[in-house]
């Protein structure tokens, strides 16, 4: 975790968000016609700056992943503006956008799910640095994987498994590993934990940190657990039915919550 290491430094804005709307319409009425719509991200506000991780909290259902997508232009947005490094992207053609896809990577919730069961751990890590890093021959590919298991705490010969051979921490690894192939600037952690073992949690959060430290990497970390969110935040947006409820300095929204939503989330924190 940054926590603002570079304190008297100028700051730059990595991703700003403005009044960003993700709506989806439900048929209904006489011949489906019906206007109803679910707004999954209703004008939500944020901004992450550059080296810092903030947390994005909320309950299952409050479109923290919706969003999530939608940021990585995964999924169409309704209205508003998300700028990546000054840049709007949102109205990007798709050709002028390719090249920031591997500046902005994401880690997903379950591992077993975002990972190809047919392919080996080489080919899952080689495949995104062969779709942009051209250049680079097999056996190069093959030595950045294996330096990058070696970052993630893995042995050099997993490279030639297959990921239903691993444990859940072990293939969360891999995903991480994956998402560092390509030397990306931002990283969305959507929910990286949820799916692990309480006893594995820890590790892949420790892990997260120290990747965010030597990589030098920004961070969106989305999850539904404040306490998990305030020990890896700068700052926190709290999320709920769609819509920002509160945001601020980590430590400031967990010791002074100004929101019921927010208090609610601590409550449900377990006390050890």
């Amino acid at each position: 975790m940054s926590r603002c290491a570079n304190i008297g430094a100028a700051t730059m804005t990595m991703l700003s968000v403005k009044d960003l709307k993700i709506h989806f319409p439900v048929r209904g009425g006489w011949l489906g016609r019906g206007k109803d719509v679910i707004k999954a991200v209703d004008n939500v506000s944020f901004e992450v700056e550059e080296g810092s991780t903030v947390g994005l909290v909320g309950e299952s259902g409050s479109g923290k992943s919706t969003l999530a997508r939608a940021l990585l232009k995964l999924l169409p947005v309704t209205a508003g503006s998300v700028r990546y490094r000054d840049q709007e992207i949102l109205t990007m053609p798709e050709e002028q956008f390719r090249p920031l896809r591997k500046d902005m990577q994401m880690v997903f919730q379950d591992p077993i799910g975002s990972l190809n069961p047919r392919m080996t751990v080489e080919s899952i890590l080689g495949e995104p640095m062969q779709i942009h890093f051209k250049e680079k021959t097999r056996e190069e590919r093959r030595a950045v994987s294996a330096e990058l298991l070696t970052k993630v705490g893995l042995p050099e010969d997993a490279l030639q498994r297959y990921p239903h051979e691993f444990s859940g921490g072990q293939r969360q690894r891999i995903g991480i590993a994956r998402a560092l192939a390509v030397k990306p600037r931002f990283l969305i952690c959507d929910e990286p934990v949820s799916a692990l073992d309480v006893s594995v949690q820890a590790q892949i959060l420790n892990l997260l940190k120290d990747i965010q430290a030597e990589f030098d990497l920004t961070l969106l970390f989305i999850a539904h657990d404040l306490a998990v969110v305030r020990h890896m935040s700068d700052r926190i947006v709290v999320m709920h039915h769609g819509k920002i409820v509160e945001q601020g300095d980590a430590e400031e929204i967990c010791e002074n919550p100004r929101h019921d939503y927010t208090q609610k989330l601590l409550d449900a924190v377990p006390v050890m």
